[in-house]
């Protein structure tokens, strides 16, 4: 089976507290970028195997959440094993998900090659244990997400017919550790999705990203990027997640330059 694990931007993201658990208490909005996607196709084998080819990923294979997604359904539902062949496309250390995502294809594909016939309700709870914004990729469309990231409700956003510009720099990655190190935990004067009610070129400035301050004082690079992305004309620009992807909502197809070593893709929502 073959599926295409696209991956996912964050429209606005306030980090409210941090909690007993270690974990903080988020509120996002995870939207799906359906033109961005690594392929993942997953086969029935005699023993768990991930073949890895694409953008090189540094991590052991045994680390892989692929491995760690097909482990949790092999040991929980005592399935047959697979081999995982993984096209890394998106870039990692971005805040985009990918890893979730490539994650979240090897569960649905391994409830259907073992016909497990699992609900929504049970793929989200597995997806939950191996990431925080996994599950948001067995429904793969809008969602509030709240608690560290699992507990989701839809949501609308007035997307349809904008253009979305997705930027990482090639030597630029933030790590989970580096992201949440730096950040100072607040209570917003208003819900976040009080505030995504605005028209969406009034969004800059409130829906904001709480990851920003610190990371963009370390990486000055990324910053600047955003910058670009509002100098090219956005009507809005925010790093996605924990960075280092930046991406630009625009009402019409932007002609933007970039450096050579910037990764870019553009699709229209």
């Amino acid at each position: 089976m073959i599926l295409r694990a696209n991956c996912k931007i964050n429209i606005g993201l306030d980090v409210l507290r941090r909690r007993a658990d270690g974990f903080h208490d988020l509120s996002t909005v995870m939207a799906p970028v359906r033109g961005l996607y690594d392929i993942v196709e997953i086969v029935p084998s005699d023993e768990m195997h991930l073949i890895q080819r694409g953008l090189v990923v540094d991590c052991p294979a045994e680390k892989n959440l692929c491995i760690k997604a097909a482990r949790l359904i092999a040991s929980r539902y005592n399935t047959g094993c697979v081999t995982i062949t993984l096209d890394k496309r998106v870039p990692f250390g971005a805040g985009l998900g990918g890893g979730s995502s490539d994650a979240t294809a090897v569960l649905l594909a391994m409830n259907e090659i073992f016909e497990l016939n699992l609900t929504e309700a049970e793929l989200i709870s597995l997806a939950a244990e191996l990431g925080s914004d996994t599950a948001f990729f067995i429904r793969n469309t809008p969602q509030l997400c709240t608690g560290r990231g699992e507990i989701m409700t839809p949501i609308s956003l007035p997307l349809a017919g904008l253009w979305l510009v997705v930027v990482k720099p090639a030597n630029e990655g933030v790590s989970t550790a580096e992201a949440y190190g730096g950040v100072k935990p607040a209570e917003p004067e208003s819900r976040l999705e009080s505030r995504l009610q605005l028209a969406v070129d009034q969004w800059q400035g409130v829906v904001k990203n709480d990851f920003e301050p610190h990371i963009f004082e370390a990486h000055p690079t990324i910053a600047q990027l955003k910058q670009q992305l509002l100098d090219a004309g956005a009507i809005y620009a925010s790093m996605s997640g924990s960075g280092s992807a930046l991406f630009g909502l625009f009402e019409s197809q932007p002609t933007l330059s970039f450096d050579s070593d910037i990764f870019t893709h553009i699709e229209q929502l």
